[in-house]
């Protein structure tokens, strides 16, 4: 499975939200911090051990960093 994470940054640090999860976002002041918020929460959405998480950028424009978060979810 692939999703993809939007990190953002603003004037006062970067929000990250996964789209494809309904209220998987969070905001920190860095990027690096942002981005393991985010991969706590998807693992607590998705039920799945973090450790079986890859993270890959994707994209970069001004703003928005794209990241796809790839794993494996046994059924």
């Amino acid at each position: 499975m692939i999703l993809d994470i939007v990190v953002e940054k603003t004037d006062d640090g970067c929000t990250a939200e996964i789209p494809s999860l309904k209220g998987c976002e969070c905001w920190a002041h860095d990027e690096d911090t942002v981005l393991d918020k985010v991969v706590d929460l998807a693992s607590y959405y998705l039920k799945t051990d973090k450790k079986k998480f890859k993270l890959d950028k994707a994209r970069i424009s001004k703003q928005k960093i794209i990241y796809k978060l790839v794993f494996y979810k046994n059924i």
